[in-house]
């Protein structure tokens, strides 16, 4: 098992990946740097490999894909994730793996909003995206990341072998956020500079068709965590609609004596029946979200067992 793994996902990066490789062995000379590259046509591998990288490959297409691969076959205390674009200066490694090693933290959050993206960064489209993603995550979660889109964290070995990667591209960082915090695991946060890429150097984020994908992640998750808030709102939004829609009936009804409209009468029922429906739906389903959490923590302290044994045999070597 490594001490400490830096992790790149790679695609196409041959104008950065040189240097991202240079500044992690110096940031963190003790680091195995891994590079995974995801079917680059240019020289990507070549570039990495002679400045000192171990290459590894994922051949199915996208960012979620590389990190599962990353996350099944690396074993190390401490795992620092970086894009292979050079937007994010490693000096700040050290400090995120302290937290990990030394505070117990599970994920470290290189946040980029909170110092020079919004002025670095020159798409306006993803400067308001980021704001969304985390105003909404941050609401609906009842939590306070500051970046939730961030490619730049470290790993506890719990997270790693516990997250289950279901997505395939960028909306992977909403993941893996949203697990954490769902699952209460310590979110540590870490302030980094972020600079925008180097000319030459393209993004191969899509504004607008990732964008969609990480709200349609959002909405997934909050569903599949939070069932009975997801449900419940379901549930309100079509109580309001059939009262709306029999409030007519009913007040045609006090005047007349007469159901002058009995298909909508029909069709309110049904309406509040589904309502009734969402709601019960909600309740199970909580039920079960919460047997889920148990699960997840008896497998987490599985997961992390053998650690405390290394550690403590790291400890009382420096002592």
């Amino acid at each position: 098992m490594d001490k400490i793994a830096v992790l790149i996902p790679c695609y196409n990066e041959e104008k950065t990946i040189a240097k991202v490789v240079r500044d992690a062995k110096a940031a963190l000379p003790e680091a195995v740097v891994y590079v995974y590259d995801n079917n680059s046509s240019d020289r990507t591998v070549e570039l990495a490999r002679e400045a000192g990288a171990v290459i590894r490959h994922e051949y199915m297409q996208g960012k979620g894909n590389v990190i599962r691969r990353m996350f099944r076959e690396i074993e190390a205390e401490c795992y620092i994730m970086v894009d292979g674009d050079d937007t994010y200066p490693m000096e700040y490694a050290g400090e995120m793996v302290d937290k990990v090693l030394h505070r117990n933290a599970d994920m470290v959050v290189g946040d980029r909003l909170s110092s020079t993206y919004f002025t670095e960064n020159k798409r306006p489209f993803h400067n308001f995206g980021n704001t969304i993603v985390r105003s909404s995550i941050n609401r609906l979660f009842d939590c306070e990341i500051k970046d939730i889109m961030t490619g730049y964290r470290a790993f506890s070995y719990g997270f790693v072998k516990t997250f289950p990667v279901l997505s395939t591209g960028f909306e992977i960082e909403t993941e893996m956020t949203i697990h954490a915090v769902y699952n209460n695991m310590q979110i540590e946060n870490v302030i980094v500079d972020y600079r925008d890429r180097p000319e030459g150097s393209e993004s191969k984020l899509n504004t607008f068709s990732d964008g969609f994908k990480v709200i349609r992640t959002i909405v997934k998750l909050y569903r599949d965590y939070k069932p009975f808030g997801f449900f419940g709102m379901c549930a309100a939004v079509l109580a309001v609609i059939a009262v709306l829609m029999f409030i007519p009936i009913l007040i045609s009804y006090v005047e007349t004596g007469l159901v002058l409209r009995f298909p909508t009468l029909f069709v309110c029922g049904f309406i509040g029946l589904a309502a009734v429906q969402s709601l019960f739906a909600g309740l199970m389903l909580a039920n079960m979200a919460l047997k889920n959490r148990r699960d997840f923590e008896y497998r987490l302290t599985l997961v992390t067992r053998k650690l405390p044994k290394n550690c403590d045999e790291g400890d009382e070597a420096a002592q």
